[in-house]
């Protein structure tokens, strides 16, 4: 399998990853995954619920399992959790198995996208601002670890960021593709 065949995203909660992949799938032809619906649909609960009952560590280990089955897919767009990449085990996954895309946007913006959210637990504390600038010091030079491509989301429209994503991609892929002239 080639490491062009899938497409993962990374990045923040709220940072359009869900969206972004469907979108990808579509252009692409590649069957969508988003790794927290398909944890959701294995449990049969919601991932407050899970949080609630195994605590982020037992959720985490469930992404985890997911998140590896998903990545020995061939020919998918992967939407993945904002804390998969805290794994060292996925974050090898995901660069050893596709493109990786981190969708980056600011944490004032992500709040301003998510703050009606109830279906994140990270985010239901006193000040969900200061968490998500929290979660971005610890997760942004993960981010970027694993990311073949960063593309920043600011106000931008979903379809303008994912046209311009495809545009770099299919830039990237053809690079990859074209055989070395040296040889």
């Amino acid at each position: 399998m080639s490491k062009q065949d899938n497409l993962y995203l990374v990045g923040l909660m709220g940072a359009g990853k869900t969206t972004v992949g469907r979108l990808l799938a579509r252009h692409y032809g590649y069957g969508f995954h988003d790794s927290d619906h398909e944890i959701e649909a294995r449990t049969g609960v919601k991932i407050p619920v899970i949080f609630e009952i195994e605590g982020e560590a037992g959720f985490r280990r469930r992404e985890e399992t997911v998140i590896a089955e998903l990545t020995a897919l061939s020919g998918i767009v992967l939407a993945t959790g904002g804390g998969a990449v805290l794994s060292p085990v996925t974050r090898e996954n995901l660069r050893n198995n596709g493109m990786v895309i981190y969708l980056r946007g600011t944490p004032e913006h992500l709040y301003e996208r998510t703050r009606h959210d109830r279906n994140r637990p990270l985010l239901q504390t006193e000040n969900p601002l200061d968490r998500l600038r929290e979660l971005y010091q610890q997760r942004d030079p993960l981010y970027r670890e694993v990311a073949d491509i960063v593309v920043d989301t600011g106000r931008q429209g979903v379809s303008g960021m994912t046209r311009m994503l495809c545009g770099k991609l299919d830039l990237l892929r053809s690079s990859l593709a074209s055989p070395d002239k040296a040889g």
